[in-house]
């Protein structure tokens, strides 16, 4: 052999292999199906390796109030194909509007908004759901046949939300969204943010507890206050979460701070003796929703998704204020968060919330909000596949 090819060789086997750039599928698409927009999306990978996608599904596009249902679609081969929407969440009776959106004008008594579905993917094999109805009740339903059928909703808001009001008298809560989890211990575990109601869009000011179940799902109860609404920690409020390999529950915090990054803090159980929050100068934050996962292994590591911008109109935003959502960004960190060796965009134009899971086969499953062919804002809930090693590309 001679020198030149035996180069060439050398070259071809230790160049690094380069991971497929993202196969994205459109799941939900505004103005089809008999809805304005698709909003707040949320992913889970079943024990089987079903993987279910959720959303709000809004019947007009004016705001977080008005007519709302929740949608779900089911794929059973990694998230190639999908089933057809189906409607996930029904009270039956009555149901009063909340009077701080009434009181703001925020919508009409005859519009029934639910909102802010949340699953976790319970390693029994079973799913749990929960979500909110008109920001000011919670519900839970469970699925022990990969999201086909439900069980009848079970109010939950006396046990694992009234109580909280001695320490903070609320009028609007949120789950999640997105999804939450399920500890090694079992637990089931839930973000949820909390608002007086009194300011911007009734869902200003706010704190961020959890909610958790230790009997898998039959009774849920409240933590204390992990993120409280400060000069400093302004109106923390849509959170993720996620247990490293030592056990710590991390919360990581959406906030309107004027450090404009996302706000860190840490649990041993997820529900007590918070940690003093922290920003983390590498997460910026537009103001916006964004995700956690943990991704187990011989080399574990935890993902990170949301907006990758601070400019406004291209400009340098003021402190505190949203930035435009647009360029979703994973990151991936192996030293359970306290840096980020890598990142990559997956939408470099308009995009803001977004959801992490992973399938069965190790794939990496990001539903997200993007822009659409005839809605500028919000116009698809779009589906990435990618290999983690697509992350760690440089």
């Amino acid at each position: 052999m001679n020198r030149s090819l035996a180069a060439f060789l050398l070259l071809c086997f230790s160049s690094p292999t380069f991971a497929v750039e993202p196969e994205k599928i459109d799941l939900f698409e505004a103005e089809k199906g008999g809805y304005a927009i698709y909003r707040i999306p949320g992913v889970v990978v079943t024990k089987s390796g079903t993987v279910l996608a959720y959303c709000e599904a809004r019947k007009t596009a004016r705001g977080d109030w008005g007519t709302i249902d929740i949608l779900l679609r089911r794929s059973t081969d990694g998230g190639k194909t999908w089933d057809e929407p189906e409607k996930i969440a029904d009270v039956p009776g009555p149901k009063e509007k909340n009077p701080v959106a009434l009181a703001q004008k925020l919508a009409n008594k005859d519009e029934v908004t639910y909102n802010n579905p949340v699953m976790i993917a319970d390693k029994s094999g079973a799913v749990h759901l929960l979500f909110c109805l008109e920001y000011m009740r919670c519900f839970y339903a469970r699925s022990d046949d990969d999201g086909k059928t439900w069980s009848k909703p079970t109010e939950i808001t006396t046990s694992a939300f009234d109580p909280l009001k001695k320490e903070y008298d609320w009028k609007v809560l949120a789950t999640g969204p997105g999804h939450g989890i399920q500890l090694k211990s079992g637990r089931l575990l839930v973000p949820v943010w909390l608002s007086t109601g009194t300011g911007g869009h009734a869902h200003r000011p706010s704190v961020v507890t959890t909610i958790f179940s230790d009997d898998a799902g039959k009774t849920w109860k409240y933590g204390e206050i992990a993120v409280p609404n400060t000069k400093e920690l302004v109106n923390p409020n849509e959170s993720c979460v996620a247990e490293l390999p030592d056990g710590t529950v991390m919360m990581n915090t959406r906030s309107e701070s004027k450090d404009n990054r996302r706000l860190i803090v840490t649990s041993a159980d997820g529900a007590t003796k918070w940690s003093k929050p922290g920003f983390d100068n590498a997460l910026p934050e537009p103001i916006c929703m964004g995700s956690l996962l943990a991704v187990p292994g011989k080399k574990p590591v935890l993902l990170f998704s949301n907006p990758d911008n601070l400019q406004k109109g291209g400009k340098d935003g003021v402190p505190g204020i949203g930035r435009d959502r647009k360029n979703v960004t994973v990151r991936l960190s192996e030293d359970n968060g306290k840096t980020w060796l890598a990142k990559r965009s997956v939408e470099t134009g308009m995009s803001a919330y977004s959801d992490l899971a992973l399938a069965k086969d190790g794939t990496v499953l990001l539903l997200y909000e993007r822009a659409g062919d005839k809605v500028a804002n919000y116009g698809r809930l779009t589906l990435a596949r990618f290999a983690l090693d697509w992350v760690k590309e440089k």
